[in-house]
C-alpha cells in the first residue's frame, strides 16, 4: 500500500486561532439583513459584473466570513455597484449596503493601522 497522508492545500486552510472576525461584525450591525444570506447564489447569476470578469458575490461573503481582508478588497474593486444582486435576492439582502459597508470599514481599519 502506498502512504496514505493528506495534502494540505494552503489557500484552502483556515486558522482560526488567528481569525478575526472584526469585519464580518461591524457588516453585520450595519447592514442586519446580511446575517440571513443562504448563499443561493441568484445574487451571482444575475451579476452584470460577474458576467464580464471573475467577480462572484457569494465569493465576497465566504472571503469576509473567513476574514480574509486582502482577497476581500480586490475582489470588491470588480463590483459596479448596480444593485441587480439585491433585486433578485429572495431574502431581501441589501448587498449594495454590504459592500458599501465592507468598502468603509476596510478603509477605517487601514487609517487606523497607519
Amino acid at each position: 500500500m502506498g502512504d496514505l497522508d493528506f495534502i494540505k492545500v494552503k489557500h484552502l486552510h483556515i486558522d482560526y486561532d488567528i481569525l478575526d472576525l472584526d469585519l464580518l461584525n461591524k457588516v453585520l450591525q450595519e447592514e442586519t439583513s446580511f446575517q440571513w444570506c443562504i448563499s443561493c447564489g441568484c445574487c451571482t447569476a444575475s451579476c452584470s459584473a460577474g458576467n464580464h470578469t471573475t467577480f462572484n458575490v457569494r465569493r465576497i461573503s465566504l472571503l469576509l466570513r473567513r476574514g480574509e481582508i486582502e482577497s476581500l478588497e480586490k475582489e470588491l474593486e470588480k463590483c459596479m455597484l448596480c444593485g441587480k444582486c439585491t433585486l433578485v435576492c429572495p431574502r431581501d439582502i441589501q448587498l449594495r449596503n454590504v459592500v458599501m459597508s465592507i468598502k468603509k470599514n476596510i478603509l477605517k481599519y487601514k487609517m487606523s493601522s497607519l
